[in-house]
This record gives structure tokens, C-alpha cells and sequence, in this order.
């Protein structure tokens, strides 16, 4: 079990790691899937595009969503976007870095999803059967076929057995013509893609780098600012519920006239440190108000404090000139009011 606690704890802390090894694992799961899909084309003319396309991009979806699914930080983001503006304003740059973040990683396993069924062609090839130019791969002098009946014979070209069109157009050239155009398309999304994470991941921090500094810094303290919320919270419901319970075994230990049995008195360090752990929230009333008030309104983002010295020992007066901060009374008297 410790083991298992201590993975969980190194995968808490090193969240980027462990979202980019998810990602891998959807890529690599992607392939897998499509390799053991049983790929079936009803070769029928008014299904094979809406078949063909529907493999093609449709799982690409449903994979781009579970990527977020599986983000924690979903949840941040809408947590962020959806607050109350409260003492601290909302930073549009930084909502913005966080989806590009989660959607760079979502759309990795749909990537490798489209590339690999355009590099193995089946599912173009059922999906533009009937598009085959017969007049320059097939008998442009067979004739006595309506266009409806060509487009029926076509549709087969994807199923080897029923095909029973090899006057009208050989099956091998038409497929090799069909397969070509399919991975030369899935070639130029491999490149494309490449492209476009190159210029994202290379270019972008090159031309922002103090927006893209700023942006990446405060999303990191939105996350880590939630887990130790959390963390205190935890430890707080846990420090509560043991002093309750202590006081209600206690309470029921005098109700009932067990006067005779003296449970240990706890050493004055153990008191001091459950109420340091309780922070003064002793109460139910108290700590839904305090959770309210966190949801409506958090606290600013600045640090009071008295004689902020650099290394030299000197105080600079321009930051101290450009330093907004509201006093701790009007804090006060604001949450006072939520």
C-alpha cells in the first residue's frame, strides 16, 4: 500500500511527466485499436463515404475528448473561468495557456489515429470507391451501364469476393490508385502535424517570452494553489473528525457513568498541534462559510510584508511605488460582507 502511495505522490508531483506518458499510452492505444478494428465496407453506394469518413474521424473525436477526460487539469480550468471575480481579476492569457496546453495533448492520439488510417488506406479507398476515373484507369469503351449501375459496381472494389466488375476496371488498379492518393494524403498530415508542433513548441515562446513566462508561472500556481487547498483541507476534516470523535467518547464515557475508566490525558504538544491544524475553524458553520467565501471570492495575490529587503539590504523604492495591494482591514471587511 505505501508503494502504491508513494507512485501516486511522485505522480502528483510530477503531473506534466505523467500527462505526457498518458498521452503516449492513448497514441500507442490508438494504433492498437485500429490494428485490431475489424474493418468492414458495406460497399454499397450510399454508405461507403458515410462509412469511410466515419472511421476516419469520428474515433479521432472520441479520442480528443477523452484526452481532456483524463486532464485534471480540466477542471481547473473551468473552476477558474467560471469564479467570481472576488479580490483577484482573472487573467484571459492565462485560461488561454492552459486549454492550449491540454488540447496540444489531447489531439496527439487522434493525430496517430488519422495518419495511421491513411497510411493503411482503407478507409479512403471505401469511402471514394466510387470515384474511381474509369475513363483513365478503366474500359472507356465498355459500354451499356447506366451511371447508377457503375457507381454499384464501384462501390465493390473494397470487397475482393462480390467484385464482378474487372471489364469495367481492374480491382488491383484501381485499389493501388485509391491507396496511393490515401497515404500520400497521410504523409502531408504527418508533415503538417510535425510542422505546426515545431513552430507551437520552438517558435512560439521565442516571440512571447515574457507573456509565455507569465502565463506558464500563474497557470502552474493555479494547479499547485488547488492541491494544497485540498491538502489543508484534508487535514483539517481529519484533525476535526478525530477531535470529534475524542469528545464525543469522552461525553459518552460521563453520560453513561464511566467514571471508573480514564482514557491517557493527551500531552499539551498533541493539543497545541491539533488546534495549530484546525486554524481556528472549530466549527461547521464557520468552515462552510470559509469554503463559500474561498469559491466567491479568493484572496489577492500579494504577500504582506513588513521591511521586504533584497540581498543588499536596501528596499526598492519603484516597487514599492508600483506595488498595489488592498490593507489587510479592507480584506477583511470584504469577506465579511460575502
Amino acid at each position: 500500500m505505501d508503494k502504491f502511495r508513494m507512485i501516486f505522490q511522485f505522480l502528483q508531483s510530477n503531473q506534466e511527466s505523467f500527462m505526457n506518458g498518458i498521452c503516449g499510452i492513448m497514441a500507442l492505444a490508438s494504433a492498437q485499436m485500429y490494428s485490431a478494428f475489424d474493418f468492414n465496407c458495406p460497399c454499397l453506394p450510399s454508405y461507403n463515404l458515410a462509412y469511410g469518413l466515419g472511421i476516419l474521424f469520428v474515433p479521432p473525436l472520441v479520442l480528443f475528448l477523452l484526452g481532456f477526460v483524463m486532464n485534471n487539469n480540466v477542471s481547473v480550468l473551468a473552476e477558474e473561468w467560471k469564479r467570481p471575480t472576488g479580490l483577484r481579476q482573472k487573467d484571459p492569457a492565462v485560461l488561454r495557456y492552459m486549454f492550449c496546453s491540454m488540447a496540444q495533448r489531447a489531439m496527439i492520439a487522434p493525430a496517430v489515429w488519422i495518419s495511421v488510417t491513411l497510411l493503411d488506406g482503407k478507409c479512403f479507398m471505401c469511402a471514394f470507391s466510387t470515384s474511381v476515373p474509369v475513363e483513365k484507369l478503366g474500359n472507356g469503351s465498355y459500354t451499356g451501364l447506366s451511371e447508377k449501375e457503375m457507381r454499384r459496381i464501384l462501390a465493390r472494389i473494397p470487397c475482393k469476393e462480390i467484385y464482378n466488375g474487372q471489364e469495367l476496371v481492374a480491382r488491383e488498379v484501381a485499389v493501388r490508385y485509391l491507396r496511393c492518393i490515401s497515404q500520400a494524403l497521410g504523409w502531408s498530415f504527418v508533415l503538417l502535424m510535425t510542422v505546426l508542433a515545431f513552430l507551437v513548441r520552438a517558435l512560439r515562446p521565442c516571440f512571447t517570452q515574457a507573456a509565455f513566462l507569465k502565463s506558464k508561472y500563474w497557470s502552474h500556481y493555479i494547479d499547485i494553489e488547488r492541491k494544497l487547498f485540498d491538502e489543508t483541507c484534508t487535514e483539517h476534516a481529519k484533525t476535526f473528525a478525530k477531535v470529534c470523535i475524542q469528545q464525543f467518547f469522552e461525553a459518552m464515557n460521563m453520560h453513561m457513568g464511566l467514571g471508573h475508566t480514564h482514557s491517557p490525558e493527551a500531552a499539551p504538544s498533541e493539543v497545541g498541534e491539533e488546534k495549530e491544524k484546525l486554524l481556528g475553524i472549530t466549527d461547521q458553520g464557520t468552515m462552510n462559510k470559509l469554503l463559500k467565501s474561498w469559491h466567491k471570492c479568493k484572496p489577492p495575490l500579494c504577500l504582506h510584508q513588513e521591511g521586504l529587503q533584497n540581498g543588499n539590504g536596501w528596499v526598492e523604492e519603484n516597487q514599492h511605488r508600483n506595488h498595489i495591494s488592498l490593507p489587510k482591514r479592507e480584506i477583511v471587511t470584504y469577506y465579511s460582507k460575502v
